[in-house]
């Protein structure tokens, strides 16, 4: 059990997300929760307090009665709840959901208690609303994202419970659930704010460090296959850089490296006996596809790293307007619920990983091109040459594969566009960068899973599988249980799905 006391790191989202770690709200934080709603029906009597007794957005010069206010909420909620396109699979809803529910238990929304109990419930329950992927610019929040969440709190709209899409009405009363009643200014306290963004973005870090691991090892094998000399992954070398991402990448894969029976040691082969050799038949160094890993690797892990950062502390800020302050027995103004800061980090975790898939693509044409390493059949073909064709097919796969990822990683920060009214004038689009990245991490693991059968088809061929490192011995079986070694052609798309499905729920071991 997990106890939510207004901070959350990574490590929750992937307990609770991932492993289903069911969750409790500490005393203190209902307390401060309604300690915070009792001020703000207090302060907001004989005040003009934005979304309490006014009109929204543009619409904020319009007063509103008190015998009004109630129905202001609930229709705030039924009218945003708008989006289009696919819904949201059920992880990133959690996600959004834990990160939502860790903002209003801040204290600094106002709402009622009972908000945060039944979003607690929902999420232990594995009750997901129904959120689409269309609908939110980024500005005011994910309004129309989060009125989807707003509209199940209430009793309405539709939920995935183990797959199977429902009205929220009858799970709520096969499941002994009570919507919450609007009590002060729940409907814009739920949906004000970046937690839809956000929670797609935690979900795609972490599914992008657990892809890192995986082009770490794929990396690390092929300098195995081709018995790679080792100094370009030296502790020496990469040390004379002061880049961590580097340096670390190196590491995991030395660590990776340090039992293998194939990699070679410069100082045994080219560091003498050499006076009367005028052309080196073996290559003296290594493509840069190879060897220049952790320089290309690195940058990914030192921005994946800062992505968290800022992630984990726009989850634990209050992104809500107004923003309630008890302390100070004052509500402020503002714009916290504006999502640049996950918009840019987004666009920065999209292009790292789209130039991850880059290197996985130029990794497996390496292998693939017998021109090129001189000790492969051409496409690693277990077969006859000409008759059969080996891993030639799914070539083109993980180029048009990347080439769409080359496409995508173009930047969403910077394509504001205004709407209500001009009221949202400079906009994030912040979901929209989130759920581009969330494409952008699925593409790469395609191109890993093809180029993860290809290094399997490439031990097999050279029959090293006793030489290699004992962590690709690992991979390598678990790769072998899904796809046979194979010389005649077999149709490949169900093996590079079952593949890709794979790497996607396993973690690969990582020193």
């Amino acid at each position: 059990m997990f106890t939510l006391k207004g901070k959350l790191e990574i490590s929750d989202f992937y307990q609770v997300v991932f492993n289903k770690e069911q969750i409790s709200i500490d005393k203190s934080v209902t307390e401060l929760v309604e300690e915070s709603f009792n001020f703000l029906k207090s302060f907001s009597e004989n005040k003009v307090i934005y979304g309490v007794n006014t009109g929204f957005g543009p619409m904020a010069q319009y007063k509103i009665e008190d015998s009004q206010r109630i129905q202001l909420q609930y229709n705030l909620i039924r009218s945003h709840a708008s989006g289009t396109g696919n819904p949201l699979t059920e992880r990133y809803v959690k996600a959004a959901m834990l990160a939502r529910l860790n903002t209003l238990c801040l204290g600094s929304s106002g709402v009622h208690k009972s908000v945060v109990a039944l979003m607690a419930e929902l999420i232990n329950k594995d009750i997901t609303p129904l959120i689409y992927e269309h609908g939110g610019v980024g500005a005011s929040g994910d309004l129309v994202q989060l009125a989807h969440m707003a509209l199940v709190l209430i009793g309405e709209g539709e939920v995935f419970v183990k797959g199977q899409r429902l009205l929220t009405k009858d799970v709520f009363t096969k499941d002994n659930l009570n919507p919450i009643k609007v009590e002060l200014r729940e409907g814009l306290a739920i949906m004000n704010g970046t937690s839809v963004m956000t929670g797609i973005g935690i979900v795609n870090t972490l599914y992008t460090r657990r892809l890192l691991h995986w082009m770490v090892a794929c990396s690390s094998a092929i300098n195995e296959i081709v018995q790679a000399y080792d100094d370009h992954l030296s502790f020496e070398l990469n040390n004379t850089k002061k880049h961590v991402g580097q340096r670390d990448i190196a590491e995991m894969m030395r660590n990776h490296l340090s039992d293998s029976k194939l990699t070679r040691k410069r100082e045994h082969h080219l560091y003498k006996d050499n006076k009367n050799v005028t052309v080196f038949e073996e290559k003296v160094q290594e493509y840069y596809s190879l060897r220049c890993v952790p320089q290309i690797l690195g940058p990914v892990l030192d921005t994946l790293n800062m992505v968290e950062k800022i992630l984990i502390e726009e989850v634990n800020s209050a992104n809500d307007n107004p923003i309630v302050n008890v302390k100070d027995k004052q509500v402020y103004h503002g714009g916290n619920f504006h999502g640049d800061y996950v918009s840019l980090e987004m666009d920065k975790l999209k292009i790292v990983v789209a130039k991850l898939s880059m290197l996985a693509e130029r990794q497996l044409n390496y292998l693939l091109n017998s021109k090129l390493n001189n000790i492969l059949t051409p496409f690693v073909n277990l077969g006859q040459l000409g008759l059969n064709f080996g891993m030639q097919g799914v070539q083109f796969t993980a180029t048009s594969t990347t080439a769409e990822n080359q496409m995508l990683s173009n930047p969403m920060y910077v394509h504001s566009i205004p709407n209500n009214n001009d009221n949202q004038d400079v906009v994030s689009m912040g979901t929209n960068a989130a759920l581009i990245t969330k494409k952008v991490i699925e593409n790469a693991f395609e191109v890993v899973a093809i180029e993860l059968i290809t290094i399997v088809q490439a031990i097999e061929f050279l029959d090293v599988k006793d030489k290699v490192s004992s962590k690709t011995k690992v991979f390598f079986d678990q790769i072998r249980e899904i796809v046979p070694a194979f010389k005649e052609d077999v149709v490949m798309y169900p093996y590079v799905n079952k593949v890709k499905s794979f790497i996607i729920e396993t973690e690969i071991e990582q020193d």
